[in-house]
């Protein structure tokens, strides 16, 4: 029986003639029902369509090329507050090559700013010190898919160039990072993560890496990422956790993570659709920040869904995320930022925040327990009055999350039509492959309902918390995790236990609209008054 090709949001692959029974059959399943005299009439509407569709075809889209309509997590009414925006002023610490060289792997951002800027090492040292520790390690993990030793070490050079006239851009000039493999970089390829496009290259340079590059940071490697931001398999095979090389990484920001939680790279960029940072976070023991939709530039990165992608960093503490974040957000390229101030206080009193907590999230929560029980109390030590919230959301958020779906089978339209989806490794029901020859029969009338009642799931989402600065809550419990996808939510996740196996365990924080600058104040703060972000995993700190 031929297929439908209306009832689709991005039609079938080939043109093909509906016929009546067709129609009837495909709108059965849909829960539509037509008449026969309808279906005849619909049968000429369709049929005429398929020239159009196919004279679509005929032009080339870019990845890079986004659709005519732009998300805005801004709920009806929602204003960005406006305060005097200073620059921070960080405040270096005091301190001095450790003892152990492998120590140095764990500094800090601002440790090795000092180092830096007393010229206690220069800028070339520490870049060939990350670079060995790549050389030695990613075979082990196999996180890494480039790495940029030429352009590192010219940037390395010029950091320290202008270190000799004087000249310090902050506390980002002279480190080293690492940029998952979906970030354009000219001279490199850019892989995707995926076999169809491992010999990939592109002409243009992400924004968020000319951010970095300005304020003097120092590209060593293209990081892995699960074959099109899915997962942490690619081409090369998976992902290690540092914790349990029997284990995956998680993803999709898989080599961001594993890299950074075993020192060889001080901190990453990665991005998030529906779980990229906080799962690999969450698996590696590393702190990753999830900014607020259109806080960050994707200009130059791949798109999956262009409504739910999401750039930030991932760092070992919630310190290093802000700094990197201070760098990389605002406008680029991309004209779907929005400009927000970010306020960041070290010195800031936790205790002016009213924070909240999901208890039934956390109630309903066995796999976490005891190290929720424990963080809750920590906050509590803190001196936090930490307010029940229950988390009930009437809108059908698992129904719609077929639009990242519908967004994605976009995205890659040409690699399922050309038939190359076979190169991919991972080919079961549930991988990109299926799931977008699936997408193809997405109704275009269902993806826009499904955007209204988003449009709901925004309002209501910013009543349920906007009483509050910070909401504590399980990463994964519930629908959260697709819920502030969905709405935009800025989270930071972050280590807050370690099992009996050794493998670590997370919590999130979880804020309103542009106000990353809360969460991350709270999440320092937590892990001033804890030591997991301070564990190593042991293979890794020779």
């Amino acid at each position: 029986m031929k297929t439908l090709c209306l009832l689709t949001c991005l039609f079938s692959l080939t043109t093909i003639y509906a016929q009546v029974d067709t129609l009837a059959l495909i709108g059965q399943r849909l829960g539509l029902h037509f008449s026969p005299d309808q279906l005849k009439m619909m049968e000429k509407a369709i049929n005429d369509r398929s020239s159009d569709y196919e004279k679509m075809r005929e032009e080339v889209i870019e990845n890079s090329v986004s659709p005519a309509f732009h998300f805005d997590p801004r709920p009806h009414g929602f204003v960005i507050s406006t305060v005097d925006e200073k620059p921070i002023n960080w405040s270096l610490p005091k301190i001095s090559l450790p003892q152990h060289p492998g120590d140095l792997a764990f500094y800090s951002i601002l440790e090795l700013a000092t180092l830096i800027k007393s010229r206690e090492i220069s800028c070339v040292a520490l870049t060939n010190f990350f670079l060995s520790r790549i050389k030695m390690y990613s075979d082990t993990l196999k996180c890494t898919i480039s790495v940029t030793e030429d352009l590192a070490l010219q940037q390395a050079q010029r950091a320290d160039s202008l270190l000799d006239q004087g000249i310090w851009l902050g506390p980002l000039h002279g480190i080293p990072y690492g940029a998952k493999d979906l970030f354009s970089v000219p001279g490199y390829k850019t892989s995707w993560g995926a076999a169809p496009f491992q010999d990939q290259t592109l002409v243009e340079t992400s924004d968020v890496v000319e951010k970095l590059t300005s304020a003097g940071a120092v590209l060593v490697a293209k990081l892995t990422l699960g074959a099109l931001a899915m997962g942490d398999v690619w081409y090369g095979g998976m992902t290690r956790n540092p914790w349990n090389l029997e284990q995956g990484s998680s993803g999709s920001s898989a080599g961001s993570a594993s890299a950074t939680v075993a020192g060889l790279v001080p901190f990453a960029l990665g991005t998030e659709t529906r779980g990229s940072i906080t799962s690999p976070s969450t698996r590696c023991g590393a702190t990753g920040l999830r900014p607020t939709f259109g806080r960050v530039s994707r200009a130059g990165a791949m798109a999956l869904s262009w409504t739910m992608d999401k750039i930030g960093p991932i760092c070992r503490s919630a310190e290093d995320c802000a700094i990197v974040f201070d760098v990389i957000r605002g406008k680029g390229r991309d004209n779907t930022v929005i400009e927000a101030p970010f306020p960041y206080d070290q010195d800031l009193d936790v205790r002016q925040l009213k924070v909240g907590y999901f208890k039934n999230l956390f109630d309903s929560c066995e796999f976490t327990r005891p190290y929720d029980e424990a963080a809750l109390q920590t906050l509590r030590s803190m001196g936090l009055n930490l307010q029940e919230v229950h988390y009930k959301i009437e809108q059908p958020v698992e129904a719609i999350g077929f639009i990242l779906i519908a967004e994605a089978a976009a995205a890659f339209d040409e690699l399922t039509r050309s038939g190359r989806d076979s190169l991919l490794v991972r080919q079961h029901e549930h991988a990109w492959p299926n799931t977008f020859r699936a997408a193809r029969y997405i109704p275009a009338v269902e993806y826009i309902q499904a955007n209204r009642i988003r449009s709901l799931l925004m309002d209501e989402f910013h009543k349920l918390i906007s009483g509050y600065d910070v909401i504590v809550t399980p990463t994964f419990e519930g629908t959260q995790i697709l819920t502030t996808n969905l709405t935009g939510q800025p989270v930071v996740t972050l280590p807050h236990g370690f099992a009996e196996d050794g493998t670590p365990r997370s919590i999130t924080f979880l804020g309103n609209l542009f106000e990353e600058h809360k969460i991350l104040a709270l999440a320092q703060a937590f892990q001033l008054a804890t030591d997991f972000e301070d564990r190593h995993p042991l293979p890794f700190r020779e």
